[in-house]
């Protein structure tokens, strides 16, 4: 099943599901108790939000070989860890802005795991039992700032750095799907959930044994290969097979200008 969040006119976002082309409310959050509501509107006529508005963002560095090999870093024995601010959430076909502080913005094509159960020392076997579904994310990193900086909370901090949509699809296999990232139509990078060093079923299990994990929070699972720059005027899209395509353009952000 698809869950979204949507929004018609000026009416007030809501959440929802899909079926076939159209859509239909939901009577609350995916992540508590809901229940779905008649379809009433086509999927084309409504305005797709981004699909959650997570808790806290907890993301992965280095969770592919061949991404650790390109920046010249050695394959991490644990998972290396990081946050990204709420705030830095949107969602399809909204514009990434490029911070006046950064001369070096570059897109990171990640799966994200939606939790839709609390846990603390979930066992790897019983992760799945805690997983609402999976949507496609943009880590968003101003690569010079973090390189600066030598911690990453501001170059992957930024405004419209997170990137996530269309929705969230509850019934993927995410071991072996394809992940895409093409930038004006250039392919830039493509690989399968099957190159990470750690599984998902690993990563709730490492997380929750130092986090409690709660409904709504999400977990950025590492980018592949291939990561590059966005300009001004890029159109960035990123594909994971069984889930669909996020859009989202590029535009330069003024200074002092919200």
């Amino acid at each position: 099943m698809r869950l979204i969040r949507y929004q018609i006119e000026q009416e007030a976002p809501q959440f929802g599901w899909i079926l076939e082309d159209k859509v239909g409310p939901l009577s609350a959050s995916p992540v508590g108790e809901y229940r779905r509501l008649d379809v009433e509107h086509e999927l084309q006529a409504v305005k797709l939000l981004a699909p959650i508005l997570p808790g806290k963002i907890i993301a992965l560095g280095r969770n592919y070989p061949l991404h650790a090999k390109e920046h010249g870093q050695e394959i991490p024995e644990v998972p290396i860890l990081f946050f990204k601010p709420p705030s830095s959430v949107i969602g399809p076909e909204q514009a990434i802005l490029l911070p006046p502080q950064s001369r070096q913005v570059e897109h990171e094509a990640e799966l994200a795991v939606i939790i839709g159960k609390r846990g603390r020392w979930i066992p790897a076997e019983k992760a799945r039992h805690h997983i609402l579904g999976y949507t496609i994310a943009n880590d968003v990193t101003a690569r010079d700032l973090q390189h600066r900086d030598q911690q990453w909370a501001r170059a992957k901090g930024f405004d419209t750095f997170c990137p996530i949509g269309p929705w969230i699809e509850t019934e993927l296999n995410p071991a072996d799907v394809l992940i895409s990232c093409r930038v004006n139509e250039e392919l830039r990078q493509m690989s399968s959930t099957r190159e990470m060093v750690f599984s998902i079923p690993q990563l709730i299990a490492f997380i929750s044994s130092i986090m409690t994990l709660e409904p709504g929070d999400m977990i950025l699972t590492g980018t592949p290969a291939g990561v590059g720059p966005l300009l001004d005027g890029d159109m960035v899209e990123i594909e994971i097979e069984g889930i669909g395509t996020l859009r989202n353009s590029v535009i330069e952000e003024k200074a002092g200008k919200s």
